[in-house]
């Protein structure tokens, strides 16, 4: 197990092409890091970069107390997983699972013992004579965890290893990588695109978009203290809300108004955007800050949104309503699913202050009432 860290490291392709641009990342050791973000944001460069796969140009990248920017990949002291298996078809489950430790010339007890003590660890102990052809992708996927697992690494670097399995599947094997993880605490570098995935299994999530990252921090530091627009609408299912208006000012008081909705600000958001009053600004809602008239979720509050209806998404408990205003024809509020309503039915919905957001204009507009 190590710390790993990236100190200011860019990765620049042919071209000109600027994949990671000065990374800064200090992962913890035995913490479970989640690298998320959008295809071609720079995270799964990051990973090979860190395995060796990648020449970094410029910075720094530590595992443990070693710079290794020169050293093989080999003697990186890493296991990773891919999201293709990347399996022996010829080899046994066990033969697959031992042949990093053959070629390092370990003893063939040791070997034995270690393969067997993984395979017991992810249940598939009963599988070990069988070739990859006779299992399926969810056995698959744990004959490729148990390959690393045996190597005893100072970290697990896993590259969406998930996202060729079915949905039910993924919640799975999401749980057992946690349990895992728990049991083992070696240091975990994850990648996927799937935020709810990020959200489920690290420790802390990197947000990262065109080369930069763009927020670290603990699940729900993120979700609930997103520092710019992007990060606001990427971590959350459905995404949040967005409108676009100006903030006003009356009677003391700071307003958000969209299209002559208005939405008093709290005071302890107020004070932050004295500078902000009379220009435009971007106004964030997750869709559990938003319900129904009559709900009483939110008592007392008169803040109030008037939506048409389009189409209901029901999810057991709630259910998902996607309607539209005059200037914002896309909004999701997560509202009781007994509630009764159709297509083209008028509703209001009431906005809980103390959940929204303020961002500054623009795709990374920063957050306003941080």
């Amino acid at each position: 197990m190590a710390e790993v860290l990236f100190d200011h490291v860019t990765k620049v392709f042919p071209g000109d092409v600027v994949a990671v641009n000065d990374a800064c990342l200090q992962i913890a050791d035995a913490e479970f890091v989640v690298l998320v973000g959008p295809s071609g944001c720079g995270k799964s460069t990051s990973l090979r970069m860190l395995a060796g796969l990648e020449e970094i140009t410029a910075g720094t990248i530590r595992i443990g107390d070693r710079v290794v920017n020169d050293v093989p990949p080999k003697a990186r002291d890493i296991a990773m997983v891919f999201q293709n298996y990347a399996l022996y078809p010829h080899m046994t489950v066990y033969k697959n699972m031992a042949f990093a430790l053959t070629l390092r010339g370990l003893p063939k007890k040791e070997i034995d013992t270690r393969v067997r003590e993984a395979a017991a660890i992810l249940g598939i102990g009963e599988l070990l004579e069988r070739k990859p052809k006779a299992l399926s992708g969810g056995q698959r996927q744990r004959v490729a965890v148990g390959r690393a697992i045996v190597r005893q690494p100072a970290a697990f670097l896993f590259d969406e290893p998930l996202s060729n399995l079915d949905a039910k599947l993924r919640v799975e094997m999401r749980a057992e990588l946690k349990r895992l993880h728990h049991r083992l605490q070696t240091t975990t570098i994850y990648v996927t695109h799937d935020q709810e995935e990020a959200m489920t299994l690290g420790d802390r999530i990197v947000v990262m978009k065109d080369g930069f990252i763009q927020q670290c921090g603990t699940p729900l530091e993120v979700y609930h203290a997103p520092v710019n627009r992007f990060v606001a609408g990427f971590v959350g299912t459905p995404p949040m809300n967005f409108f676009a208006g100006k903030l006003l000012a009356r009677d003391g008081a700071v307003l958000f108004d969209e299209g002559g909705a208005q939405i008093r600000m709290p005071k302890e958001k107020a004070d932050k955007l004295a500078a902000w009053v009379g220009k435009d600004v971007i106004l964030g809602a997750r869709p559990e800050a938003m319900s129904l008239e009559g709900e009483g979720r939110f008592a007392g509050q008169d803040n109030t949104l008037p939506v048409t209806a389009g189409v209901v998404e029901p999810l057991g408990e709630k259910m998902d309503v996607y309607a539209a205003t005059e200037h914002h024809p896309h909004i999701v509020a997560r509202v009781d699913a007994r509630s009764d309503i159709v297509t083209d039915q008028k509703l209001i919905l009431h906005l809980d202050t103390r959940k929204l957001h303020l961002f500054e204009p623009g795709d990374t507009g920063k957050n306003l009432v941080l």
